[in-house]
């Protein structure tokens, strides 16, 4: 009787054991440089720049043997999930202003893997060809611009700044100002490139316009739209860890504006199609593959 009841708590003993391994977490599978090979990026939904260089590692990296998954999502829960580890990185956060408050709130539980481009800015800008170059000379010449500023999304940040500092601090009163949406925006620019004619619009850079049309930003000698920000990439709680030769990789990524203009370009404009990027970021990889080379040494 006694050996019965020992040989059936073995039995439980060992069923238990079984039962418990089959629950456990499969172990990460890893990359041959010691990354995982799953990776998470998160992308803010309608940030051009992070959608195009996202796009742009994903391929690369893909290439290199991980396992991709580009995720969308607004700014707020961004952050919150890279401090629990649902998402790995981001790779458009834009300091020191934009933002700041949740770096401030967050930052002590994620890693700053450095400015891959440092041109970051909010402009006024007008056809390459127009006579002025600065803000102080938009005023006395608003009639060459049919007495119009061309702006985006009435909630944008940039809307605010143009209509609590640049009309007022640079007289611009006169002019009226239309708010719509960023490609209604777009949409006039493209129609005053084909038709010659003056336009003057509120842009941010780096944009692909910059690419697809002949352009040029007023000088804004007041200051008023602010200095240029870094666009970032950071890390969750665990990357450093858990990606460690990415990590490397990331910190030394640098992408110009005019490089990032043309992948935008390309994505957005002249070759994606819907949300389907792969085939234009494919191609221009293929036209760009020196610098590519360069990204994972």
């Amino acid at each position: 009787m006694k050996m019965r009841s020992t040989l059936a708590v073995t039995a439980i003993g060992a069923a238990s054991l079984l039962a418990l391994s089959g629950c456990a977490a499969p172990e990460a599978e890893l990359h041959d440089n010691g990354d995982k090979k799953d990776l998470t990026i998160a992308v803010f939904n309608g940030w051009d720049e992070g959608v195009a260089a996202s796009e742009l590692w994903k391929a690369i990296l893909d290439e290199e043997g991980y396992n991709v998954t580009l995720e969308y999502a607004d700014v707020a829960p961004v952050y919150t999930g890279l401090t629990t580890d649902d998402y790995d990185v981001v790779l458009d956060t834009w300091l020191p202003i934009t933002h700041a408050s949740y770096i401030k709130k967050y930052g002590d539980n994620l890693v700053d893997l450095g400015a891959w481009n440092t041109e970051a800015k909010l402009t006024i800008a007008v056809n390459e060809d127009a006579p002025i170059d600065s803000l102080d000379e938009l005023a006395y010449n608003a009639k060459l611009f049919g007495n119009r500023l061309v702006g985006i999304e009435p909630g944008a940040g940039l809307t605010e700044v143009t209509t609590d500092s640049v009309i007022p601090g640079y007289g611009l009163e006169g002019m009226e100002y239309l708010t719509s949406s960023t490609p209604a925006m777009l949409s006039e620019l493209k129609a005053a490139t084909a038709a010659g004619e003056n336009i003057a619009v509120t842009l941010w850079a780096p944009h692909w316009a910059y690419d697809a049309f002949p352009v040029k930003d007023l000088a804004d000698p007041q200051g008023l739209l602010g200095e240029a920000e870094g666009v970032h990439s950071f890390g969750g709680k665990s990357f450093e860890s858990n990606f460690p030769t990415l990590s490397g990789w990331l910190k030394d990524f640098t992408l110009d504006s005019k490089r990032l203009a043309s992948l935008e370009n390309a994505m957005f404009n002249s070759g994606g199609s819907g949300s389907d990027y792969a085939p234009a970021v494919e191609k221009w990889i293929s036209e760009n593959q020196d610098y590519v080379d360069t990204l994972t040494p």
